[in-house]
């Protein structure tokens, strides 16, 4: 071991870079979720906790986008009729400001 180091050339900063794709990130998770992950792997038979974390996120991300669609989709098939026939019989908010302001 050296007496002295030079760190003139040094560089701040990381020393392996995030693979392409990734950010570097720092997070506050509760122990016990950290724990889980961690078990979880230790189950696998090995593995990486953050790329499962990463997965279940990236699942629960999906599924919540899916549950949206599906939500629009829903609320348009229920909603619609009903609007179908207020404007049939000249119900629709707009007939109904216009008759209000003329009477």
């Amino acid at each position: 071991m050296k007496r002295e180091y030079d760190f003139g050339s040094g560089r701040r900063g990381a020393v392996l870079r995030a693979s392409s794709g990734k950010t570097r990130i720092t997070i506050r998770i509760d122990d016990d979720i950290l724990q889980w992950f961690r078990k979880q792997v230790h189950k696998a038979g090995g593995g990486s906790y953050q790329t499962l974390i990463n997965d279940a996120l990236r699942r629960f991300a999906e599924s919540t986008e899916h549950n949206l669609e599906d939500t629009v989709r829903r609320v348009l098939r229920e909603e619609l009729p009903r609007y179908e026939v207020q404007r049939k019989a000249g119900l629709t908010s707009a007939s109904s400001r216009r008759a209000r302001a003329r009477g």
